[in-house]
């Protein structure tokens, strides 16, 4: 099943190709998605592209990393950090380098 965002968008495109304006366009999905239809903003956004025949209704790959990862080997990892840090003291609770202790 579709989000309501990519319903929208599918509506969009289908509103843009026998030629509505984005007034028309977003009036009509307004009147169908009620509180639930895009923003004005939105609506632009994808009025445009779609205007110039671009036929996915996809979101554009996105640049960087992913925001989260939960592959195995990072959890690992991170459990693996834990135990190391049971054994490390804060800076402010440890002992000073003894090259900065003044005899």
């Amino acid at each position: 099943m579709l989000s309501v965002q990519m319903e929208q968008r599918v509506n969009l495109k289908f509103l843009v190709k026998p030629g509505k304006t984005f007034t028309e366009a977003y009036a009509m999905l307004k009147e169908v998605h009620g509180n639930e239809c895009l923003s004005r903003t939105q609506v632009f956004e994808w009025f445009k592209p779609f205007k110039v025949r671009r036929e996915t209704t996809e979101d554009n790959p996105r640049p960087g990393r992913p925001s989260t990862s939960k592959a195995d080997d990072n959890i690992e990892k991170i459990e693996n950090f834990s135990e190391i840090g049971k054994f490390w003291q804060a800076p402010e609770t440890a002992p000073p380098p003894k090259e900065l202790v003044c005899h």
